[in-house]
């Protein structure tokens, strides 16, 4: 179940997964808790893409914009022509002189792994489903384990949260 909700703090509005379970959730933009049960919701669904689609009905009717709403496909029919379109990171690196491999290679090391190694992202999404409890506390301490600096790893489950990759509820992360 997926809820589009709104912050009565900045007016942000998203998605809420599980509303009916979780207990709290914070606004990704100002970071304000709220009471899930006392959210407003203004749209509910199964559906993720429909909850998506209705989120973006919403803003676009904010901001006076519902008749240039109306135009546009829907989000994943827009997701799918961005996917079609152009040429991917490779094509472009290959036709641009540069071996994609080593670009791959060297971004897995700024992101903290070796040549094969795990990603810090990866490492703090696996550790949200490794922990027993996993709180940030928690979660932080077994990235730590596994080479992620406390600071940083941190800052990715704060952003794994605000992309809708995890949910948080009552201090608790869960992967979506």
């Amino acid at each position: 179940m997926y809820a589009v909700v709104g912050c009565n703090e900045c007016a942000a509005m998203w998605l809420l997964a599980d509303p009916r379970t979780s207990d709290s959730a914070r606004c990704p933009r100002c970071g304000k808790t709220h009471r899930t049960a006392k959210l407003k919701r203004f749209f509910e669904s199964e559906d993720r893409d429909a909850a998506r689609e209705a989120r973006a009905a919403l803003l676009a009717k904010k901001r006076d914009e519902s008749a240039a709403f109306a135009e546009i496909d829907h989000v994943s029919e827009l997701e799918r022509a961005v996917d079609e379109a152009g040429i991917d990171d490779r094509e472009y690196l290959e036709a641009s002189g540069i071996d994609a491999d080593a670009v791959g290679e060297a971004g897995a090391r700024a992101e903290g792994g070796g040549g094969g190694s795990r990603s810090r992202t990866e490492i703090v999404r696996d550790a949200v489903e490794a922990v027993d409890e996993p709180t940030e506390e928690s979660v932080v301490a077994h990235a730590s384990e596994h080479g992620v600096p406390p600071e940083r790893a941190r800052e990715i489950l704060t952003r794994l949260a605000r992309r809708g990759e995890l949910s948080e509820s009552g201090g608790r992360y869960r992967a979506l």
